[in-house]
């Protein structure tokens, strides 16, 4: 009678990978094998285990509850390669690759630091970080951590609030002296603004300058924040920024800060996926850490500090 094949770490090993990126193409790139040997290293531990532990969703590969038994199982064997990498001394769980996405202000003037700040006390931690300005992806999407702005409204991903920021309307000096500044809300209307391209913003919460201000026409629009700090040090027009930002910048002038401002929430979005891992849950606290650490910057309070 033939014997029941069982599951061999290296399957295992190869489930993680897939569960982590979402992608038999990316997990084959990290493992160094080709995408044909993932996909056989999964089928026999399917056949292995009975069924599915995988399924196609939207965004990439998800796991089955079978798969996410045998993903912890995997957690396991690769905590015990660590450890015995590590030889006498205990084995630093925060170790791997940890993959995230946020905003371009965020990610240079919050992860950056909060990385750095990581790395030094777990060098073996590597974080690739890609900048985007989205909602939350609704399906596995191939990352373990998405920093998103607003409420993200997931289902079985979890939500973490990290704080808050503050956004003002700015000007250049040299702008304003050509111009002269703007006394009211209406006089702003007559300037043109400096902002994300309206079409192409997927952040309903981001609407705020073309609510505040609904006769602004649009002077010079951009996917990058970054691109909006410089146009309107530039003097193209009047640039809603992320105060944190701007205020960086000593040639920029707020404009009428009590009565054109918005402040938006920052959210970090981790999928069940990832949430067990402890280089994870380091990131997660680290960034938590460094907003709380940026509050008053973020919020544009003057004494702040940069």
């Amino acid at each position: 009678m033939p014997t029941t094949p069982q599951p061999s770490p290296d399957q295992l090993l190869v489930l993680l990978e897939v569960a982590r990126t979402g992608r038999y193409t990316t997990a084959a790139e990290v493992l160094g094998v080709n995408h044909t040997t993932v996909a056989r290293n999964v089928a026999t531990l399917e056949r292995a285990l009975g069924g599915r532990v995988l399924v196609r969703g939207a965004d990439g590969w998800e796991l089955t509850g079978l798969g996410e038994r045998a993903a912890r199982a995997a957690e396991a064997v690769a905590a015990a390669v660590a450890g015995l990498a590590a030889g006498d001394g205990a084995p630093d769980p925060v170790t791997g690759v940890v993959r995230m996405t946020a905003t371009d202000g965020f990610s240079a003037y919050v992860a950056s630091p909060a990385v750095a700040a990581l790395r030094r006390r777990h060098p073996d931690l590597s974080v690739e970080l890609v900048t985007v300005t989205r909602h939350a992806m609704q399906h596995r999407s191939g990352v373990d951590v998405e920093v998103v702005v607003g409420e993200p409204q997931v289902g079985r991903a979890k939500a973490v609030r990290l704080g808050e920021y503050e956004l003002g309307m700015y000007a250049s000096r040299d702008y304003l002296d050509r111009h002269g500044v703007p006394g009211s809300v209406a006089d702003l209307a007559g300037h043109g603004l400096v902002y994300f391209v309206n079409s192409m913003l997927q952040v309903d919460a981001l609407d705020a300058p073309r609510r505040l201000v609904p006769g602004m026409r649009d002077a010079l629009t951009s996917t990058n924040v970054f691109v909006h700090v410089e146009a309107t040090r530039a003097g193209a027009g009047v640039g809603f920024l992320p105060c944190f930002m701007a205020d960086r910048h000593p040639d920029l002038v707020r404009l009428l800060p009590g009565e054109v401002r918005d402040r938006l929430p920052y959210w970090a979005v981790v999928h069940p996926e990832s949430w067990r891992r402890p280089a994870v849950a380091a990131l997660l606290e680290a960034l938590r850490d460094q907003v709380g650490r940026r509050r008053e910057v973020l919020l544009g309070r003057p004494g702040g500090g940069a």
